[in-house]
């Protein structure tokens, strides 16, 4: 039997029935793309999940143990534990019920468990755990770089970093809200897709005000110790580094949303965040014990980390690291070269600031 010259197998549909034997319609083509579609956002998230395991068992197994009570590591532990709990519940929300054929064609949920809302509902409500300790992380590391500034610029970026989190949270809180309701309802977020987006941006440009203060702070710090004569590559260096690939690869991803077909690209930008931070402090202080002087170097620089050390008391909090700081002042004077270098100092408040942000 001839079926005609316009014939394409590759376009043509066969019937489903719904509950109550009313018939539909399905084509290939939308079969191939519901198939391309669950394959392709389920390997977004595997490989996210795979990154995340992977840098927090690093981190549990490298980070030493006097560092493991720091802010710092509490914070990109926890980033790197909800966002494992994310991606495995998002795994498993486009590989149960709500993601079966007929269930999707159909647009019937009837036999849809409550446990798969449940799974719905956590996981974003993860992301917005995930984006709340990675904003307070960043808050935090901005804080200890710019420790040296004068007091109105560090309010002024302080008081500006704040209200740039909030921004972002605020958003993502919204679209928690309005997106478990329209999970408990079934109804679809088209006309709320402008709020995903807002989400996106918000979030975007806030990770990118954190590392663009930070970069900035750092890199004129580098420019400082390169006229000191210090060039080596060392922990300031490999912080630089790593800020500058955090201000750069999630705004590229958080781009592709909007240029490719891939879907939830988007989501990478808070995966990226949380595997960068940790991955730049194990960087930095696997760094530190390799990265001395030439010649006699412990007899000629303290140790960064010793509280009790003879070249002087770290334990002051006040302007730590300044050079009007009697620690800073303690440490340089107590040196057993005669002449201290101007590099010295610069070379023992790397040391400090680096423990205090718990590397």
């Amino acid at each position: 039997m001839s079926l005609g010259t316009t014939f394409d197998p590759y376009s043509q549909s066969f019937t489903l029935f719904q509950e109550d034997g009313t018939p539909f319609n399905v084509t290939i083509p939308e079969v191939d793309d519901f198939i391309t579609y669950s394959l392709q956002i389920c390997i977004n998230y595997a490989a996210q999940l795979g990154a995340s395991i992977v840098l927090l068992l690093m981190l549990a197994l490298l980070t030493k143990p006097e560092k493991r009570t720091t802010p710092i590591f509490i914070l990109n532990s926890t980033s790197l534990g909800f966002n494992i709990i994310r991606n495995v519940l998002q795994c498993l929300y486009f590989t149960g019920p709500f993601n079966e054929t007929y269930t999707y064609f159909a647009g019937d949920f009837s036999r849809v468990p409550g446990s798969a809302y449940a799974v719905s509902i956590t996981a974003t409500l993860f992301t917005f755990l995930l984006l709340i300790t990675i904003e307070i992380s960043l808050c935090l590391q901005v804080q200890v770089v710019c420790v040296t500034l004068r007091d109105i610029y560090r309010q002024i970026i302080f008081t500006v970093s704040t209200a740039v989190a909030l921004l972002a949270i605020g958003f993502r809180l919204a679209l928690l809200v309005l997106n478990s309701q329209s999970t408990l309802s079934l109804t679809y977020l088209q006309p709320l897709d402008w709020l995903t987006s807002a989400t996106n941006i918000t979030t975007t440009i806030s990770i990118c005000w954190f590392c663009a203060v930070f970069v900035t702070k750092l890199g004129f710090a580098l420019q400082q110790r390169r006229k000191l004569g210090i060039r080596r590559f060392g922990p300031m260096q490999i912080l630089f580094v790593v800020g500058c690939q955090t201000l750069i690869i999630p705004v590229i991803f958080s781009i592709l949303e909007y240029t490719t077909q891939i879907p939830s690209m988007d989501s990478n930008v808070l995966t990226l965040v949380s595997i960068f931070t940790p991955l730049s402090a194990m960087w930095a202080a696997s760094s530190i014990g390799s990265d001395r002087p030439d010649a006699a170097p412990r007899a000629r620089h303290p140790k960064y980390f010793s509280r009790s050390s003879s070249e002087g008391d770290y334990s002051d909090k006040k302007a730590l690291g300044s050079p009007l700081s009697p620690s800073y002042r303690a440490s340089t004077q107590a040196s057993m070269s005669p002449l201290p270098s101007p590099a010295h100092g610069r070379f023992l408040q790397v040391g400090i600031d680096l423990e205090r942000q718990g590397l």
